[in-house]
Order: C-alpha cells, then sequence, then structure tokens
C-alpha cells in the first residue's frame, strides 16, 4: 500500500479533497534540484471540513470515480511551539 503526504489545495468538492504533494528532481545533465508538484483527489469519506493549507496523508485504493484513487488517512498534526523573548 502506498502512502503519500501533502497539502489541501481544495475543499469545495463533497467528500473528495484535491491535495498537492511538492517533491524534488534533479535535472539530468545540469544537476539542479527542481520542484515538482503534482495534484491528487483525495476521497474523504466523513466528509471532514479541513481547511485550505492542510498537511494530510492519504493512502492509495481502488478506483472511486474518474479521478480518485487516493484515500484520505488523517491530517498532519502540526506541532506548535511559542517563541518567547
Amino acid at each position: 500500500m502506498r502512502e503519500k503526504k501533502g497539502t489541501v489545495s481544495s475543499n469545495k468538492q463533497t467528500k473528495t479533497l484535491v491535495v498537492v504533494v511538492n517533491t524534488y528532481k534533479n535535472h539530468p545533465k545540469y544537476k539542479k534540484r527542481f520542484l515538482v508538484s503534482k495534484k491528487f483527489h483525495v476521497h474523504n469519506p466523513e466528509d471532514k471540513k479541513l481547511e485550505i493549507g492542510t498537511e494530510v496523508t492519504f493512502y492509495e485504493t481502488r478506483p472511486l470515480s474518474k479521478l480518485k484513487r487516493w484515500t484520505l488517512e488523517k491530517p498532519v498534526a502540526k506541532e506548535t511551539t511559542k517563541v518567547t523573548k
């Protein structure tokens, strides 16, 4: 089972989230790293209202519709740190 981690970019559809996954690749000739982003349509079975920018993990499943092949696992809990001066 493949898992991915990304950021919610759209939550307007019912039971579907659009998640962007950013990865870095190296150019074969120039050896410079560059950013590649890909969008995934993720099934949200409980229709949780997640805000845009929330980090989530999701896993691969059988095809659920034309574009949905992934299911939401859970939102990633961000550690909040307070900076005191």
